[in-house]
């Protein structure tokens, strides 16, 4: 492997494994498991995996999250109340000042890439 190039499918990482019960967050409790493959912290920089089952988050973003949809779909709908769904193989940004919901409509598996402020 080259040296700087950090391969998901052959980089080892256990998953953080969490539980979100705050009722101020989501809906109804729900476990998600994130392998962070790769962590930049003087960047404010975070690659890796997430996966989740059905649940209905509340978000206010303070950081740019580029998502890619492996598997499952999800719902975002904004404050104004305009949503789209996306599935298998969509690629977008969920861009910071994003407030509104992201609700996993299946069980979802993503790469995700995190940009923090």
């Amino acid at each position: 492997m080259p040296a700087h190039v950090i391969d998901f499918a052959t980089s080892p990482v256990e998953p953080l494994v969490r539980d979100i019960t705050d009722p101020a967050i989501v809906e109804a409790p729900y476990r998600s498991h994130t392998w962070r493959h790769f962590t930049n912290p003087g960047k404010h920089f975070t690659a890796g995996v997430w996966e989740a089952g059905t649940h209905k988050e509340y978000c206010d973003c303070d950081y740019d999250e580029l998502c890619h949809i492996l598997e499952g779909q999800v719902r975002l709908t904004d404050a104004d109340g305009s949503s789209r769904e996306f599935g298998p193989g969509s690629t977008f940004v969920v861009a910071a000042g994003f407030k509104g919901t992201w609700e996993n409509l299946s069980q979802v598996r993503k790469i995700y890439v995190i940009l923090g402020t």
